[in-house]
């Protein structure tokens, strides 16, 4: 079974960082995608960074590129989100995914589900 445990959440001021962490169990990091989505109040899920299971190809999504860095550890099968320069609009909860295929081969990784998710954290950004 496939879990994904995510910490790191919390309330922090505009312009500030925070960073979450997804420890993954019942997946071994290969050829395949472990990500973070995001979902504010009525709004859609949104696609934020994903990366290879082998840690070599990342994708962003376009409203965080520049501010949000994902990265693993494939020793202990965790994958980081580093938040920098923090806005209100990133305040949602926050969700690891995991896909058995490596979708940072196609043009859009986000254009397809993800096989596992994990449970969410809230981040809230303040102004």
């Amino acid at each position: 079974e496939v879990q994904l445990v995510v910490s790191g959440g919390g309330l922090v001021q505009a312009e500030e960082s925070l960073r979450l962490s997804c420890a993954v169990s019942g997946f071994t990091f290969d050829d395949n995608t472990i990500g973070w989505f995001r979902q504010a109040p009525g709004k859609e899920r949104e696609g934020v960074a994903c990366i290879s299971g082998s840690g070599d190809r990342k994708y962003y999504g376009e409203s965080v590129k520049g501010r949000f860095t994902i990265s693993s550890d494939k020793s202990k099968n965790t994958v980081f989100l580093q938040m920098n320069g923090l806005k209100p609009e990133d305040t949602a909860v926050y969700y690891c995914a995991a896909d058995d295929e490596n979708l940072l081969v196609r043009h859009d990784p986000f254009a397809y589900t993800f096989d596992y998710f994990g449970q969410g954290t809230q981040v809230t950004v303040s102004s």
